[in-house]
């Protein structure tokens, strides 16, 4: 048995034994008034206490709580009420008759029934109140399970936007390359298949270390040099203790794609990405500026809208993007992993 089972065994029980102790001690003669009162409460509360248990699990089935909870309030106040008056009456009436030879008179049922009232309302009121407490903390922790799965939700939306994008960009430098060199596009594609491996593995992760990420990064980065060979140059410099910070899964990648998308990269122009820390808090991807003549009808800035969207899952840091005449600059945020 449960222990709240053995504990409210043990009160019932306790209780009849106190009640028959009481009565025992009534002589039918001389009516002992306080043990008949103390019998009558203690019988009364049991009776009412269990009729009260059944009669909720029959309106539990006729009204409930989530769907007419005005309704139920009402019905189960005003009937619970009248009914338990009516057990505390006829509880009073049978321990009068039986254990007096005196009748019970209208006046004494009067203040029966009102000592039941004043005992029932307070009863009543922290039953509700526990009911209502109890309905709100279900519909609280309710609300903030839907709101966490409507962030997973949206999370895995994002992630579903990054790989087709990163596929459909490689495929097409892929099929460049061969048109250039047959066996330097197989040497690509294996590389490739190794990127989107470490890719695919981070799938249901929404942090990753930065190290991590860096070491994607790395083969992502030796597949630029096969494409731009002379034209694209990484400098990096990562401080240790900023490795095992966290960030979102591709923040890096889709920031370096960003910078090739939108700027020009010749031998004659080259172009020159630096992936650095600023402080134990901050990452910076720095690139000179040479922008690319954009088609009007391209959609632009998705990439770095994602990235925002991300971060604000998980801190109230903001990513910062820095343009001048010279140079382009994102600032991102670099988490504690708990």
């Amino acid at each position: 048995m449960k222990k709240r089972h053995i504990f409210l065994t043990l009160i019932i029980l306790g209780s009849i034994a106190i009640s028959i102790f009481l009565l025992d001690g009534i002589d039918p003669e001389r009516s002992n008034s306080v043990n008949l009162t103390l019998a009558w409460a203690i019988l009364s509360s049991l009776a009412v206490y269990f009729f009260n248990v059944f009669w909720n699990k029959v309106l539990n089935r006729m009204l409930s709580w989530k769907r007419y909870p005005g309704v139920r309030f009402i019905v189960h106040m005003i009937t619970g009420t009248v009914l338990s008056l009516l057990i505390v009456s006829c509880v009073f009436q049978l321990l009068k008759n039986t254990f007096t030879e005196a009748p019970a008179q209208y006046e004494q049922l009067l203040s029966a029934n009102i000592f039941g009232l004043a005992l029932l309302l307070p009863l009543y009121a922290s039953f509700f109140g526990y009911k209502f407490l109890r309905a709100w903390r279900k519909a609280e922790l309710e609300s903030e399970q839907l709101q966490k799965e409507n962030t997973r939700s949206q999370m895995i939306s994002l992630r579903n936007h990054l790989d087709p994008h990163f596929l459909f960009n490689n495929l097409n430098t892929l099929s460049s390359l061969m048109d250039i060199d047959v066996e330097l596009s197989k040497v690509y594609l294996d590389k490739f298949a190794e990127v989107y491996r470490t890719i695919l593995r981070t799938e249901h992760s929404d942090l990753t270390t930065v190290q991590e990420e860096m070491n994607m990064v790395n083969a992502y980065i030796y597949l630029i040099n096969i494409r731009f060979k002379d034209a694209v140059f990484f400098h990096i410099d990562i401080c240790e203790n900023c490795k095992e910070k966290a960030i979102p899964p591709l923040t890096i990648q889709m920031l370096i794609e960003n910078v090739l998308k939108h700027n020009i990269a010749s031998k004659s122009k080259p172009l020159h990405i630096t992936i650095k820390t600023e402080s134990e808090d901050t990452l910076v991807i720095v690139n000179n500026l040479q922008k690319k003549q954009i088609d009007p009808g391209t959609i632009s800035g998705t990439g770095l809208e994602n990235i925002k969207s991300r971060y604000r899952f998980f801190t109230n840091e903001e990513v910062i993007i820095e343009e001048n005449a010279n140079t382009f600059e994102v600032r991102i945020p670099l988490m504690v992993v708990e």
